[in-house]
């Protein structure tokens, strides 16, 4: 048996989304049918849209979800019906090199449902990240549904890329430490998230850089000391300035631009860490002086999804979150329905919200 559901789909490079009946199908082994509750609009799903990811359109969109498991197929232990999850896109395999060296968070070998979801008239849908959760069910991976205490599911949903993105950046992959000073270029979602994420790390300075006053005045609310605005601003110098003219212990580029990514190296203090989380295009290019590079010492390090396991991460920041400790519910900007992914899209390339959510 399948189930009919409504889902945003992208069928053509640039073209406006569209919401389409979804064939979803019964899990098989290893799956599970999830009931979407909520879904953030990402950044990644414009990207599908724009053809910046791949061109296996159509895309059945979303993957920021929080929801309940409907249904599992045989085998599938991780998780029962009516549990409360939230999709991950890395759904660690255990066997692969990374896994057996004890680095599941780098995982080669990340799983996807077998089976394909389908529009009405049988073309098969490639779901963006293994998920396609801007639907109302969708077919996951078991491994891919990550069991969490029951709270509010627009804030929890967002945990599935971007904020983990941010947050690891900070937690996991810098790692930020007590004391240390942090700078965070780009004050969107992701960037937010490290600024979150480095003050629940204890750092002591978090400087938060961007082109726009509204962004840097919220950045304050999640834990940035000082603001730069580096449109009329040289943000290197300014955080020099801040950080007694040595350069930030840790400074994380939650843009992904050649540029920005330079002011991050030339930002950072002597054996100081860069890590790059904003997503660059495949034609993007940096130059760097390599002898800089071997004079500085420190670290340049990528962070791929935060380098979260979410397993072990997403119960520890619904825990911060139950707390009061993490402000999930600030980075839900609104909440629209299903027909509004293609207006959420235009709002974000403003820089007018954090995040749009979904909610069904």
């Amino acid at each position: 048996m399948s189930h009919e559901v409504q889902g945003v789909v992208a069928r053509h490079k640039g073209a406006p989304v569209s919401v389409e009946t979804v064939v979803v199908p019964d899990p098989g082994p290893g799956e599970a049918l999830v009931k979407v509750l909520a879904c953030g609009v990402c950044h990644t799903d414009l990207h599908y849209r724009e053809g910046a990811i791949g061109d296996d359109f159509p895309f059945l969109l979303g993957h920021e979800a929080a929801g309940v498991v409907e249904e599992v197929g045989a085998g599938v232990t991780e998780v029962v019906p009516g549990d409360f999850v939230i999709l991950n896109w890395r759904a660690v395999c255990g066997r692969c090199r990374a896994c057996r060296r004890g680095q599941p968070w780098y995982c080669f070998d990340t799983h996807n449902a077998t089976q394909k979801m389908r529009l009405a008239d049988g073309t098969e849908l490639a779901p963006a990240l293994g998920i396609g959760a801007f639907a109302e069910k969708t077919l996951v991976a078991a491994g891919q549904c990550t069991k969490v205490p029951e709270v509010r599911p627009e804030a929890a949903g967002l945990l599935g890329c971007g904020l983990m993105a941010g947050l690891g950046a900070a937690l996991n992959t810098a790692p930020v430490t007590r004391g240390q000073s942090v700078a965070v270029i780009g004050c969107g979602g992701v960037g937010d998230a490290a600024i979150a994420g480095a003050h629940l790390a204890g750092a002591g300075r978090i400087i938060a850089v961007d082109l726009d006053d509204r962004k840097l005045e919220l950045a304050r609310t999640f834990g940035a000391t000082h603001t730069v605005n580096s449109s009329g601003t040289d943000p290197v110098a300014a955080i020099r300035a801040l950080t007694d003219g040595f350069g930030a212990d840790v400074v994380i580029d939650a843009v992904g631009r050649p540029e920005t990514y330079r002011q991050a190296f030339e930002a950072r203090d002597l054996a100081g860490t860069v890590v790059l989380v904003g997503v660059p295009s495949p034609d993007m290019k940096v130059e760097l002086p390599l002898l800089d590079v071997f004079g500085r010492g420190g670290a340049l390090k990528s962070s791929w999804y935060g380098d979260c396991l979410p397993s072990r991460d997403f119960p520890m920041l619904i825990d911060l979150y139950r707390q009061g400790r993490l402000d999930l519910d600030s980075f839900v900007t609104e909440t629209i329905p299903l027909d509004g992914v293609e207006k959420a899209f235009e709002k974000m390339h403003a820089g007018d919200v954090l995040r749009s959510v979904v909610v069904f």
